[in-house]
């Protein structure tokens, strides 16, 4: 067991702050997600759950994942402030993925933000993933590009942990239609207050079959 990706690690981690993540959903979830009709989502590594209220706000019914139950209790209390109809749109569960727990397919949206996994287990457990997409669905995975490894921004020194959009779309076979694989740059603070450019890796892709 990888001790970095267990429920003790991540409960840990977010216990030693009231609040990790900005609670506001992620960049590029909003344009890619906001033009498709609501539907089933599954949000995959939830954190403290900001973009699957996102999501219910906007009319999905979302089956969020996390490892940290801690993390899940954030994301549970943030919905139920909004209430109804958000709070009843969101089912929370912890799910370790790496225990390779079973998940309902048919998902007319699968959304993984920033799910950093060394091989072999990223191409198993993000294979499997994809497999959850229903036909005319959307895979979404959003991560730190490689060419973050060095910008000063507190990435993990772990270079096996990045990934390019091209190595997850080498993972989707020709049932896949691939509308975007690309690197987006943007402009970060650095804990010393300097502004840097870094990349997310965007893969966006949706089921033919």
């Amino acid at each position: 067991m990888l001790v970095e990706y267990t429920q003790e690690y991540w409960d840990d981690r977010y216990r030693q702050r009231a609040k990790i993540w900005s609670g506001r959903p992620n960049r590029q979830l909003v344009p890619a997600v906001e033009d498709l009709p609501p539907g089933r989502a599954l949000d995959v590594g939830c954190g403290e759950g900001a973009d699957a209220v996102w999501l219910a706000s906007q009319g999905w019914t979302v089956l969020a994942v996390d490892v940290s139950e801690v993390a899940l209790s954030r994301g549970r209390a943030h919905a139920t402030e909004l209430g109804e109809p958000v709070a009843d749109r969101v089912e929370w569960r912890q799910v370790d993925l790496l225990a390779g727990q079973d998940l309902r397919g048919g998902q007319d949206l699968v959304s993984i933000q920033f799910l950093h996994l060394p091989e072999p287990h990223r191409s198993r457990i993000f294979g499997s993933l994809a497999g959850l997409v229903g036909i005319g669905g959307t895979l979404l995975i959003v991560a730190h590009d490689p060419s973050d490894l060095h910008s000063g921004v507190g990435r993990p020194h772990q270079a096996d942990l990045f990934y390019t959009p091209q190595q997850i779309a080498d993972l989707l076979d020709d049932s896949w239609d691939i509308r975007v694989r690309e690197s987006r740059p943007r402009v970060e603070r650095t804990p010393d207050g300097r502004d840097v450019t870094i990349s997310d890796a965007v893969l966006q892709a949706v089921r033919l079959r």
